[in-house]
């Protein structure tokens, strides 16, 4: 499968997290940041009930390559 072309949504209710392969430079914050949300040796590797929607907003705005984004869902 083609990295670059790997676009994944995770979502809940309220939220989607949007993860874009081709973007990421696995600097590792999410993963330090929030273990039990993102773990990259599970499948799926971003488990979005694992975190509230503002703890997964906070980590989300520490990604320094902009792969991980969200997209709070419309009620």
């Amino acid at each position: 499968m083609d990295k670059k072309k790997i676009k994944k949504e995770y979502k809940t209710e309220e939220i989607t997290i949007v993860w874009e392969a081709s973007k990421c430079i696995h600097s590792g914050n999410c993963v330090r940041g929030q273990p039990k949300v993102f773990n990259h040796k599970a499948r799926p590797w971003i488990e979005v009930d694992k975190a509230t929607k503002d703890e997964l907003i906070d980590q989300i705005d520490k990604c320094p390559s902009g792969a991980i984004s969200y997209i709070i869902n419309e009620s």
